[in-house]
């Protein structure tokens, strides 16, 4: 069964929608964007999250510091790295990794030692899908996520392409950059009961 990463998250209202809808996967962004959460935000958010569901943390061009504050602050399960970067960062977090990967912008796939690839568009959160055709995931020994544009509407057509380990949604699930519940909810029950 395909996991589900509801990313960008910021009220506890969207939290608790994904979380009883059946995310596995809790993201907050603690790089600049518009869904961007202080340490303090995102550790409110997460009292409320059980244990099955893991929280994610996204970060780009981060230092180490910067990480294991965060973990420590907010009780981060996976921390979530786009944009260049010390790979050195990565060695010896108690947590797991995700290691971001923009498709059609990096021409090669980074040597890392994360735990798990995302494929992501060229402009993270965005809204737009890459190049499917592009990604050639026969030969990956790395479980992975893929993210960019998906929406209730492709979101089936991107698990029956790629088998994916997870689907990451974010701005598929807003209305006018707002997250919108009830797409929360239609996003999870169509990669999980494909409604």
């Amino acid at each position: 069964m395909t996991k589900v990463k509801i990313c960008g998250l910021s009220t506890p209202e969207a939290v608790q929608t994904a979380i009883e809808a059946g995310a596995d996967y809790i993201g907050f962004v603690f790089a600049p964007s518009k869904r961007q959460v202080t340490l303090e935000q995102a550790r409110q958010l997460a009292t409320g999250i059980p244990k099955g569901v893991q929280k994610v943390g996204v970060f780009v061009s981060p230092q180490r510091e910067e990480v294991e504050q965060a973990c420590q602050v907010v009780g981060l399960d996976l921390i979530q790295l786009h944009g260049p970067m010390d790979e050195t960062i990565l060695q010896d977090l108690p947590q797991q990794t995700i290691r971001a990967v923009q498709v059609g912008k990096d021409a090669v796939l980074p040597e890392t030692s994360a735990d798990y690839l995302l494929f992501d568009a060229p402009v993270a959160g965005s809204g737009q899908t890459f190049d499917w055709q592009k990604l050639e995931t026969q030969n990956f020994t790395k479980p992975f996520f893929i993210a960019g544009g998906l929406t209730v509407d492709n979101v089936a057509d991107a698990i029956r392409f790629f088998h994916p380990y997870a689907v990451d949604v974010s701005s598929g699930v807003e209305t006018n950059g707002i997250k919108d519940q009830e797409k929360i909810k239609r996003f999870i029950e169509r990669v999980k009961h494909g409604i």
